[in-house]
């Protein structure tokens, strides 16, 4: 039995099997089936080269003549069969995130596919999500304790001191001034996470494309419960109006974004605009956004002990007719938060806002899909730039994409 083939071929057959089917009950098991699904249902095409890889250095070394080589063989056959699949459902995402701007924003078809995807990443540099016309400004701090004027002690939150409340600026290297702003928070649960990790290729690309990127740490668990979380993405927000002109952004056109528990932190924060219960300290801080976008958001109740009773923690409890407009994607196989939550609150939304509601659900698509290049990501990251144009035309100036930025669309 040629056990250095069957060991990692067994491995990816058991991960591909759990991106193709993942389980969704007990909690624990969607946990697994998360952990081992993320990165194959994001680069398939990285584990099919491996798979041939290893398949071709065991032929070489003659260990696929016995019969435990041949039962290995046909599995790592089945596996790659199973690969291509799961490649096949990340690029139903672009006529997905199509269908959903058609019909929430009546935008053109074919808009995401049109633009194309950056292959050359997603195959040979999909981890590489930084990029050489952007430059990153690191733990900026922000708040009471850090020098600016914008400040507040709320839910558990003492002050604006240490590694949470630093926020990531990024920025064109060629620094126009007034560049619209997009402001992010990660995911976690309340509990982890932290500024450096999903999403950096969204906020690369858009900072490439002239716009000012913020990516903010915010206060955890047990530290800081909710509305601390709140009012500290709202002391981000507040920074960016008073802060953010020096760093090249216009602070007047604001879209906030995050994931899983960040998507919920924004939305609350865009449907929460100037609430003093929420702006301790900073209460005539302007902490409007124009648009708001959610990948693989928990909108449900705060789930944490400690939390104050007396306060509303769903989005869907502030839910307004002038609220902005939102972007929401979510997998349809997300074993962390189900699908079905995104589809509540957008349909919540819908009968309440004016705004458009923009809801795109991706075929096969997981929790976490935003951890580097991928076909999906890349299609959601075209989708989130279409909208966040669109959103900040109706104040204003769009970003100004340098020449070769223009042709490369």
């Amino acid at each position: 039995m040629p056990i250095g083939y069957l060991v990692p071929v067994l491995l990816v057959a058991c991960c591909t099997s759990a991106s193709l089917s993942p389980a969704r009950r007990p909690p624990r098991l969607g946990r697994v089936a998360f952990r081992m699904s993320v990165l194959v249902n994001e680069q398939p095409f990285t584990l099919l080269v491996a798979l041939g890889a290893v398949t071709a250095w065991a032929l070489a070394d003659g260990d696929l003549g016995s019969t435990g080589g041949r039962v290995a063989l046909a599995l790592a056959a089945l596996t790659a069969v199973g690969l291509v699949l799961v490649a096949r459902r990340g690029l139903l995402a672009a006529p997905a995130l199509d269908h959903a701007l058609a019909d929430g924003l009546r935008a053109g078809p074919g808009t995401v596919t049109n633009r194309g995807l950056p292959w050359a990443r997603i195959l040979l540099a999909p981890f590489a999500v930084r990029r050489r016309d952007v430059e990153r400004l690191g733990d900026v701090p922000y708040g009471a304790d850090t020098g600016g004027r914008v400040g507040g002690v709320a839910g558990g939150t003492a002050g604006a001191r240490g590694r949470e409340h630093r926020l990531d600026v990024y920025r064109p290297r060629s620094r126009p001034a007034d560049g619209p702003t997009l402001v992010y928070f990660h995911g976690g649960g309340y509990v982890s996470g932290r500024k450096e990790l999903e999403a950096r290729a969204m906020l690369s690309r858009l900072a490439s494309r002239g716009w000012v990127c913020v990516s903010a740490n915010y206060g955890l668990r047990p530290t800081t419960n909710f509305p601390g979380h709140l009012v500290d993405a709202k002391r981000v927000l507040a920074w960016v109006r008073e802060h953010g002109a020096a760093y090249g952004a216009d602070p007047h056109r604001v879209v906030v974004a995050g994931s899983s528990a960040g998507a919920h932190l924004a939305s609350l924060a865009a449907l929460t605009p100037g609430d003093p219960q929420f702006q301790p300290g900073f209460e005539d801080a302007d902490t409007s956004v124009v648009g708001a976008v959610c990948l693989y958001g928990y909108f449900g109740e705060y789930y944490g002990s400690g939390r104050d009773q007396g306060v509303e923690s769903a989005p869907s409890a502030y839910l307004r007719p002038a609220a902005p407009p939102f972007l929401v994607v979510h997998g349809d196989q997300d074993t962390l938060v189900p699908v079905e939550g995104a589809r509540q609150f957008v349909a919540d939304l819908r009968g309440v806002s004016t705004s458009p509601v923009v809801y795109a659900e991706l075929p096969g698509a997981q929790h976490g899909f935003d951890l580097f290049h991928s076909v999906r990501f890349d299609a959601v990251v075209t989708a989130v730039e279409e909208f966040a144009e669109r959103v900040v035309a109706a104040r204003g100036r769009t970003p100004e994409v340098p020449v070769e930025r223009r042709e490369e669309r």
